[in-house]
């Protein structure tokens, strides 16, 4: 029987030519994964399967690495030879997945193959900087081909699932996670939603170097209580609609092929059993038409959430608020057929789910060929391709953002420096957080890196990255008074941001501002680097430094990227995604706040009874869309094709921008919009958009941005979506804070 039935299965596969997926480009959800041809053959295949087998399509467990390589629970492999496990994540290698996917297909009474995923966040083994970094680069381009490259190297390690991109918008840089998305601006993020998703599923996904991409974590994980991973979030329908969903929007309209529920509860109901999240929103309103898995074991812990009184209810709970896979929890293979059988569950939409599932196994092409991911050959040749390490240096230079510069920067290769600090010979920590399965034996540390310009160095630790330990401070402040310039290399280890990593303080421990201060009263000049996960408060380190470069956890190359900027072979282009504060007490403080009835302007005379600190500027340290460059920029004549528009009418935008130095560099003209007046209050400033531009040095270049009526609109009174007339504000500049204004009029 199971051999006939496999029969059956090939031949279901074979019955009609090979079906891809429409070419991914920016659309309406419910464009994608519609093709009729494979609707029909999942049809087929549900009609083969016994409805344990079909629970089984909603298993996913995890592999396990121990000394001697990948493993995997004797349960679990147990369960992947009766067809009750799926999915497979955590296991990667070809040759030990295709020894999975054989039992699988060989094995099994339907041969149905399995999935694989990985957390290929930023990189699989050749890394790039920290999703955080690289939106720095404000670069769709290289963002986009920094995830092309990441599925090349994870689809020859024989995984064809990535659990990315994250979406989450985040103001609160005390959260860990801040680390894995694109910061704090909904547009921003937006765009780099989609680029994500377009690098990872390229434009057909039976390709065997494409891989699924997973939309996370849906949705608002971002914005929990106190910044503490995990913790509950609570925010208006408004607040949610208009600042949170739309990156999750857009990468889905990018065609995204998979959604992962998040760990934090909104509105009072944890998002694995949100109905309105998964359903109402993700499916009736959107349209989406892949399958939702959860994050690890989140159906399991809406028990201790308080709104299930134990694991067979949050199973209940979670298949019918629309999630498809479980992850880790194996609540869906020990509870459902129970559910179904007492009238809880309804068949049909356990088959709903098995459906979503076997329909993605088709579109990867994994049913024409269960082994096309796993070419030993390939792999071989795509892990730490030399062509990808060189775009992991290209876009670790062009995440760097120069916070602050007097001159110092950049650095001539006949002065003797001094090279202190915990960071001066990182290996690991240049990966940062989630570095998937990137190595760090052959990475260059900053300080071998620099030897290529510089051999007249001195080296000392000077401090560990916490603690009261000053018997470094000696060594360090000797080789500071040896040389000619200092670069000092603070931040925090990798495993000080991502998941479950969420601090009080996001200030750099005193034993590292008291380093940087021993080191100034030597009155050598002081380059401060910066690697980090994080929005760091740098108040007291501006003072004491002459330059700072916020290099992030740059990745594989990161050390040689760093060693560019440095010395001006690259000159530097990044921009913040997201606000530096003063101070953790300003948190949260992000660009585009609302105004208050008393608001406070730093401009006028001061009072007390306005929306302000006792003793700190409201104003943050470094704002959003901050970066400078070896070059020098001057904006001028910004001009609006018209005073008055109506809805159904454009307009035009321009501006000059002079590069007004010696120096060829780029710079990213940024364009925001203020709608003064509104049926509700609406933010000071809205980025609408952005382009990044070389100028060379003397060059003048006019910069030309289209508004339409779409970038006026939002989430009017009555919760309708539109634009209301009134008076505009238009700023362009080179930082959110930055800018040239104009105003206009939209009328009815």
């Amino acid at each position: 029987m199971k051999i006939l039935n496999v029969i059956i299965i090939m031949a279901i596969v074979l019955s009609s030519c090979k079906t891809n997926p429409k070419e991914i480009t920016n659309k309406p959800a419910s464009a994608y994964f519609k093709d009729q041809k494979i609707e029909r053959k999942v049809d087929s295949v549900l009609n083969l399967m016994t409805l344990e087998e079909k629970i089984g399509q909603t298993v996913l467990f995890s592999s396990g690495w121990d000394v001697t390589g990948p493993t995997l629970n004797d349960n679990y492999l147990k369960y992947v030879k009766e067809g009750l496990c799926g999915n497979i994540f955590n296991a990667h290698t070809v040759k030990y997945n295709k020894r999975l996917q054989k039992i699988a297909v060989e094995e099994t009474r339907l041969g149905i193959p399995l999935l694989f995923g990985y957390d290929v966040i930023h990189g699989h083994k050749t890394i790039f900087p920290l999703s955080l970094g690289e939106a720095s680069s404000w670069d769709m381009t290289a963002i986009e081909k920094s995830a092309r490259i990441s599925a090349i190297e994870a689809s020859a390690s024989g995984l064809n699932w990535t659990f990315a991109p994250m979406c989450d918008i985040s103001r609160d840089p005390r959260w860990g996670r801040i680390s894995e998305g694109a910061g704090e601006d909904v547009y921003l993020a937006k765009k780099i939603a989609a680029a994500r998703v377009h690098g990872f599923q390229g434009k057909d996904l039976s390709a065997p170097n494409t891989i699924m991409a997973c939309v996370k974590h849906f949705a608002a994980y971002g914005a929990p209580q106190g910044g503490r991973d995990y913790n509950t979030v609570d925010m208006s329908d408004r607040v949610l609609r208009e600042t949170y969903l739309p990156p999750y929007k857009a990468a889905i309209d990018a065609g995204a092929a998979t959604v992962m529920t998040s760990f934090n509860e909104l509105d009072g109901v944890p998002s694995s059993g949100n109905h309105y999240l998964l359903t109402d929103i993700l499916r009736n309103e959107w349209g989406f038409n892949g399958f939702v898995v959860t994050d690890y074991t989140s159906i399991n812990e809406m028990v201790d959430h308080g709104i299930v009184a134990d694991e067979k209810e949050a199973g209940e709970l979670a298949m019918n608020a629309g999630v498809d896979m479980d992850m880790q929890g194996s609540v869906y293979l020990d509870h459902l057929k129970e559910l179904i059988r007492e009238g809880k569950v309804d068949e049909k939409r356990v088959e709903e789910a098995a459906r979503r599932v076997l329909k993605m196994k088709f579109y990867l092409g994994l049913f024409d060929d269960p082994y096309r991911y796993l070419d030993e050959k390939r792999e071989k040749e795509m892990i730490y391709n030399p062509d990808h390490l060189k775009a992991s240096l290209d876009v670790a230079k062009k995440s760097m953002v120069l916070l602050q510069n007097d001159g110092t920067l950049p650095l001539s290769g006949n002065k003797k420096i001094a090279i202190i600090g915990p960071h001066a010979k990182a290996t690991v920590n240049l990966l940062g957080s989630w570095r998937a399965s990137g190595g760090w034996d052959f990475v260059t540390s900053p300080f071998d890196a620099i030897k290529k310009y510089n051999k007249n160095l001195l080296y000392a630790k000077g401090c560990s990255f916490n603690g009261n330990d000053k018997k470094g401070f000696a060594e360090a402040v000797s080789a500071a008074k040896k040389s000619d310039v200092v670069l000092v290399f603070l931040g925090a280890p990798e495993n000080w941001s991502g998941e479950a990593a969420s601090r009080t303080s996001i200030e750099l421990p005193q034993i590292q501002t008291d380093l940087l201060k021993a080191v100034r009263k030597t009155g050598k000049p002081i380059v401060l680097v910066l690697m980090n996960g994080r929005p760091l408060a740098l108040e007291r380190e501006v003072k004491i430094s002459n330059s700072i470069l916020e290099a992030w956890y740059p990745g594989t190359e990161g050390g040689f990227a760093i060693a560019d900027v440095l010395f001006g072979k690259y000159n530097p282009s990044g921009k913040l995604p997201v606000t530096f504060p003063r101070v953790t007490g300003q948190i949260p403080i992000y660009y585009d706040m609302k105004n208050t009835g008393r608001p406070y302007s730093a401009n006028s005379t001061e009072q007390r009874y306005v929306s302000r600190y006792l003793f700190t500027p409201n104003t943050p340290l470094f704002a959003f869309g901050h970066g400078l460059s070896y070059s020098h920029f001057t904006y001028s004549n910004l001009k609006l094709s018209a005073q008055e528009i109506t809805k159904d009418q454009k307009l035009e935008v321009s501006v000059q921008i002079k590069n007004d130095s010696k120096v060829d560099g780029e710079e990213t003209v940024q364009l925001y919009i203020r709608d003064l007046v509104g049926s509700v209050t609406r933010p000071v400033k809205q980025l609408k958009g952005f382009q990044k531009v070389l100028l060379k040095a003397g060059e003048t270049k006019t910069i030309n941005f289209i508004l339409s009526n779409d970038d006026l609109k939002f989430y009017r009174k009555d919760m309708s979506w539109g634009s209301e007339p009134g008076k505009f504000n238009v700023f362009v500049g080179g930082a959110s804070d930055s800018v040239l204004e104009e105003s206009f009029l939209l009328k009815d």
